[in-house]
């Protein structure tokens, strides 16, 4: 009968923060530099930054953050390898806060609400 209106998907502003960006920099490093791996450390960097661009084409796609719970559910987490992305979403914008180990306890988890 009559056609169904389309919707048009939602356009995301990624955004790494600058914490972010230092989790990256330390992970590669240290992997690079003390564990004397500089091929691993590209694989895991270009994994990290495959794993950001994913959540950009789809972050609600991730599950909730427990650690950090809110109504809105805006707090979002993915796992890459052994590391933990953490971001969130408000309206149209995705910030990465931060990447921490999957060993790390899970209030540091709950310090990256305080990041912008």
């Amino acid at each position: 009968m009559g056609k169904q209106k389309k919707s048009t998907p939602t356009a995301y502003q990624l955004r790494i923060s600058t914490n972010a960006l230092k989790n990256i920099d330390e992970i590669t490093g240290y992997i690079a530099f003390i564990n004397h791996q500089p091929l691993n450390a590209i694989k895991v960097g270009d994994a990290i930054f495959s794993a950001i661009s994913r959540i950009g084409l789809n972050p609600l796609a991730f599950r909730e953050c427990d650690e950090i719970p809110t109504r809105t559910k805006m707090y979002r987490r993915t796992v890459c390898l052994s590391w933990i992305i953490i971001y969130k979403i408000v309206q149209t914008e995705i910030t990465i806060l931060g990447i921490l180990h999957v060993s790390r306890k899970p209030s540091a988890i709950s310090t990256l609400r305080r990041i912008k």
